[in-house]
Parts: structure tokens; sequence; C-alpha cells
């Protein structure tokens, strides 16, 4: 079975070697570059078989779905650049492909890492994401701008073995890359005509702090728990704040 490993990357320099090097037992290896002004394609193009596609970007969707008509291989492996396949996870993933058992689509666990440190909790602890599909069985939803979902044709599994997410470095970065996902998915909800009002602004950030701070422990996280739960919270307000200036810029 031929296995094509697929990387979406904008400004990935830091990670991409270790990414790429983690899927190196993949047939073939696409990156497709949303034209980083930083290192990445230059890194992307010395490794072996990678073959290096720069395309700009519009959304997350419609970047993955592109990627995939790309690949050659039967079976399609995603990866993000701050994502790593263990030695365990790829000798899962390969005797999967081999034995699918009537399976088209698996999905991971992540393990969350914030600054190096391990998070357990604040919504964390139940994170899984679809990352491997058989060739012709999926297409991500062109609406679903942010948190892209794919729409499968078949069945599903999940794998055992976990998969390390080195998400963020520092505070603002994770600040900036909330933003940018709620900047996609005001545009989401503009485009299916939502409005704003004060419950969005006030309960929906209350809520969603609350929910993964208090009932979903990050409180036990300690200082880092404290900090992602905020920024998530701020990242629904923001949402919501772009909607609104989306909403008052259409034509009167």
């Amino acid at each position: 079975m031929n296995l094509s490993a697929l990387l979406i990357t904008f400004n990935e320099e830091k990670h991409i070697k270790a990414a790429i090097d983690s899927v190196e037992f993949a047939d073939e290896i696409i990156v497709v570059d949303s034209y980083s002004t930083d290192r990445t394609v230059e890194i992307s193009e010395n490794l072996n078989h990678v073959k290096v596609i720069q395309r700009k970007f519009t959304n997350f969707a419609d970047q993955r779905n592109f990627a995939i008509e790309q690949a050659s291989g039967n079976w399609l492996l995603f990866i993000d650049a701050d994502e790593r396949i263990t030695v365990d996870l790829k000798n899962e993933i390969l005797k999967s492909i081999e034995y699918p058992e009537d399976i088209s689509a698996y999905m991971f666990k992540r393990l969350f890492f914030f600054r190096n440190k391990r998070i357990y909790f604040s919504g964390f602890q139940t994170d899984t994401t679809y990352r491997l599909f058989k060739k012709g069985s999926v297409r991500y939803i062109d609406d679903k701008l942010v948190h892209e979902m794919p729409q499968i044709n078949g069945n599903s599994g999940l794998l055992k073995n976990t998969m390390p997410h080195y998400s963020f470095e520092s505070y603002n970065q994770f600040k900036l890359k909330i933003e940018h996902y709620a900047s996609l998915k005001a545009k989401e909800l503009y485009l299916k005509g939502k409005k704003t009002s004060l419950f969005h602004f006030i309960f929906r950030p209350a809520y969603k702090f609350i929910t993964n701070y208090i009932i979903r422990l990050g409180v036990l996280d300690g200082k880092e728990g404290f900090n992602l739960c905020y920024l998530m919270a701020y990242g629904v307000w923001y949402r919501y704040k772009k909607l609104k200036s989306l909403n008052l810029e259409e034509p009167q």
C-alpha cells in the first residue's frame, strides 16, 4: 500500500524538519506551502523525496482538498508541522493500512504541549483528530473554513498510539493563532447570515472559560492552564467582534 504524507505550511521553519523526519517512512511527502516568508520551503526542498507546492491560502478546507488532489498514494497521512509521528504510531499506521479491516479513515489521539509543557486537562484531554485516510474516501467540507471537517465515505477507526502536538511556544503565538482562527470562523458565520448580540460577547466567552477551566479541570494545569483557558475564551469574544465588523461593513 503506497502512503502519501501531506503537510500544510506557513512559516514553520522551527518545526518543518522534525515533522518531515517523523514521516520519512511514507512513499511520498508533499508540502503545500502558503508562500512562507521564512526558510520553510528551503528546508523542505533539501530533505529526501519531498515535493513542495506553493499555493495561496484561502482556508484550511480548500488547502487540504488541494493537497489530497496532489497525492498519488492509496493512503493519505495528514500531519501539521507542529505534530510528530512516534515510532509506535508509525508501526500502527503501517499495520493499519496493510490490514485496513474495512476502515476508510482513522482518528489519532493527540498529546498537547504548550511551551514544551504537557497539558493534561483544559479541554485537551479528549483531543482527537482525523489524520489517516484511504484515497478517494475523504473530502473536507467546503463551508467549514476553520476547524475543518472531513466528509468520509466509509467506516472510521481510532488508533491506540498517541501523537505529540507541540502547538505553541509562547502566549503571543497562541493569541495570534486564536485570532486567525476566530477571523476565519467569523467569516464562516457571516456567510451563513449570522448576527451578533450581547449574549455572544458576554455569556459565550464566560461559558467557554468556565467549561475549560473548572469543568474540564484546566485549573490543574497551573499557570499554563489558566492562560490557555483565558485565550480560548478570548477567541470566542474575538470571533463575534470580527463578525460584528463584517456585518457593519455590509452596504446599507
